[in-house]
């Protein structure tokens, strides 16, 4: 089986690098993006099979606080024990948290089971970005960073539409079971990677502490921003509370990497402009997208009154225009090495269609509605491939897996903090404007528009137009972390490589 080179090289004299290089990095990331979103269109499922109906959210929550954890320490790892070795760890403990899940007799087995597989898949993601800089020189990142945004654009988009049909011809096991012939074929493909070891330092010793008081941080973070999304005052405290641990928990990270022989989080790297601004970036991105996906389906069902086809069909744009941005502009860097002159056009871009879209969404046609993500979904793709190239060039051979890790973290937490304020904030403005919407809400999502036809005239009128304005103060986060992304890229001392 040919290897991929892990030396120096002229792409022009290597035929078929692409075909080398890209598979065998594109399946693994393919099925850890995509696991963070297929189980949503089977959570109904599962709630109906297991019961505890009030727990089922943590099948999703388990798999980002784990791989949130996972990001960084894989990239930390990669850089002491080499990157192919630890990928063929990810792999199988991906495809053994797997199993469990498909095996799971309650909710809360399938949840630990879920932290398990969130483990692997926050591997699968850092590793894919990191063994990209290993094997690629920096001014051909571009091109093969660009298609792996794509990648992970397009999985996070197919996997609720992928787990709505597995689940309902084959049931919800299967959304986990096919993960274990995937994962032999990732195995396969990673085996044609040459072997590189990494650089460990006699005195090396891994940084236990900073990896407990990591964990203190960000699983209370992204737990209470989980309490946010549902708008209950009763949880409050516990918000409060999570908060306050992240918080103190924080405090103690910072002081232990600043004075840690082998520091978890790379702090010297971080304190770079280049590397901050970068990782701010990547946050903001990861904020906008994500939060505009996870919500956009419920925006056309209720103000639209679409069908579940129909909403899958008005998602494409946003993977194609994400796509056809992600390699355009890793072509550019590739050819002209300039870097991030490409995401500080785009993302005003971005932020002026998304403008458009929260403004003025709620009156369009469905063709207009579409142009509209196209463009915007074309200039958000001019963003995390030159983030990763710009990241992985700072830092150098030694520090990639710590670069690619951080990248990975910052957009993950960005994700996840942008979906839960905008949630918050959605469903907020729709209980204090009207007491009774909320159950309205719910009744649109389930039936479409016939839940409005026992009201009055003017009773549906007032309660279309609370969800209508709910979901434009909503959407007015999203040109917003743009709008940061824009001053972020355009302050990014790195303009070329």
């Amino acid at each position: 089986m040919s290897t991929i080179p892990s030396g120096s090289f002229d792409p022009a004299k290597t035929p078929g690098l692409f075909r080398l290089v890209f598979p065998s990095v594109m399946l693994p990331m393919f099925m850890a993006v995509s696991d963070q979103t297929i189980v949503a269109s089977a959570l109904p499922a599962m709630a109906a099979s297991l019961g505890d109906v009030e727990r089922v959210s943590w099948v999703v929550v388990a798999y980002l606080v784990a791989a949130t954890i996972a990001a960084p320490l894989y990239g930390y790892l990669g850089d002491v024990f080499g990157r192919r070795r630890l990928m063929f760890f990810a792999l199988g403990l991906f495809m053994g948290a797997s199993a469990l899940c498909a095996l799971a007799p309650s909710v809360l087995w399938l949840a630990a089971a879920r932290v398990l597989q969130g483990f692997g898949g926050g591997g699968l993601m850092s590793l894919s970005q990191a063994l990209i800089g290993e094997v690629v020189p920096p001014r051909q990142r571009g091109h093969y960073q660009s298609y792996l945004a794509t990648v992970a654009t397009v999985s996070s988009v197919f996997g609720p539409v992928a787990g709505g049909f597995l689940t309902e011809h084959l049931g919800w096991k299967s959304i986990f079971l096919v993960n274990l012939p995937l994962g032999v074929v990732a195995i396969l493909l990673v085996f044609r990677i040459q072997n590189r070891p990494g650089v460990r330092h006699e005195q090396w010793s891994f940084d236990t502490p900073g990896l407990l008081y990591f964990i203190s941080f960000i699983a209370p973070v992204l737990i209470a921003l989980e309490q946010l999304r549902h708008f209950d005052p009763n949880t409050a405290p516990q918000v409060i509370a999570l908060f306050a641990v992240a918080i103190f928990a924080l405090v103690l990270l910072l002081r232990r990497e600043r004075v840690a022989a082998a520091p978890l989080l790379p702090m010297a790297l971080l304190g770079q402009p280049i590397i901050w601004r970068a990782n701010g970036l990547a946050a903001c991105h990861g904020a906008a997208l994500t939060s505009l996906v996870a919500f956009l389906p419920l925006y056309l069902r209720v103000v639209h009154g679409l069908s579940a086809s129909q909403m899958g069909l008005m998602l494409l744009p946003v993977s194609i225009g994400i796509g056809v941005g992600s390699i355009l502009t890793g072509r550019f860097v590739t050819r002209t090495g300039h870097t991030m002159i490409f995401p500080s056009f785009g993302l005003i871009g971005a932020t002026a269609f998304l403008l458009i879209f929260t403004f003025f969404g709620a009156e369009m046609t469905m063709t207009q509605l579409m142009a509209v993500l196209s463009v915007s979904s074309l200039f958000m793709g001019t963003v995390m491939a030159v983030v990763q190239v710009t990241v992985q060039t700072a830092a150098g051979r030694k520090a990639l897996g710590a670069a690619a890790g951080s990248i990975q973290f910052s957009r993950t937490v960005g994700a996840a903090f942008g979906t839960a304020l905008l949630g918050s904030i959605l469903f907020a403005a729709i209980t204090l404007s009207d007491p009774e919407a909320p159950a309205i809400f719910a009744r649109l999502i389930e039936s479409g528009a016939s839940a409005l036809a026992d009201l009055s005239p003017a009773r549906k009128a007032a309660v279309s137009e609370t969800i209508a304005f709910a979901f434009k103060l909503a959407f007015l986060l999203t040109p917003l972390f743009t709008g940061i992304g824009v001053i972020l890229a355009w302050t990014n001392p790195s303009r070329r490589i």
